[in-house]
């Protein structure tokens, strides 16, 4: 194994970081002359049709405010947490034997921490689905 100059391969004179550099340079350098070209020479007329909303070619009709439940965000919340749960979960299963018993423990510390908190979502109430309302009037109508 060789022992590696770290001034050597941060200086900017080396081949690959300043080839980095000038590409970088030429890159913003190109997107900033087509964004000044776009809205120098684009045409700014604005008239009605221009104006309206535009939704997969259909007329939009109506409000397009539709209130969504707070369960529906809810759930997208859940899902995106035990996602990366699951993306956590899969990389530490690549590398299992090269973690050995270190990685199992956190990984089953991080398991625990994430079953804590669904249990405590569920025990405050964000699993479920109806309101306080809905449950108090669907209790009131079988009782009677």
């Amino acid at each position: 194994m060789q022992r590696t100059d770290i001034s050597a391969a941060l200086s900017p004179w080396e081949p690959g970081l300043l080839a980095l550099m000038i590409y970088s340079i030429m890159v913003i350098g190109l997107i900033a002359i087509l964004l000044f070209l776009c809205s120098f020479l684009g045409r700014k007329i604005l008239h009605r049709e221009k104006l309206l909303q535009y939704e997969s070619g259909i007329t939009p009709t109506g409000i397009a405010q539709i209130l969504s439940p707070a369960p529906f965000y809810l759930v997208a919340i859940f899902f995106l947490i035990f996602d990366v749960e699951a993306a956590f979960i899969f990389s530490w299963a690549v590398s299992f034997y090269r973690l050995g018993w270190v990685g199992w423990i956190q990984m089953t510390f991080f398991i625990l921490l994430l079953l804590f908190g669904l249990f405590y979502v569920w025990k405050k109430g964000g699993l479920n689905w109806q309101s306080k309302e809905s449950e108090e009037s669907c209790s009131n109508t079988t009782s009677s």
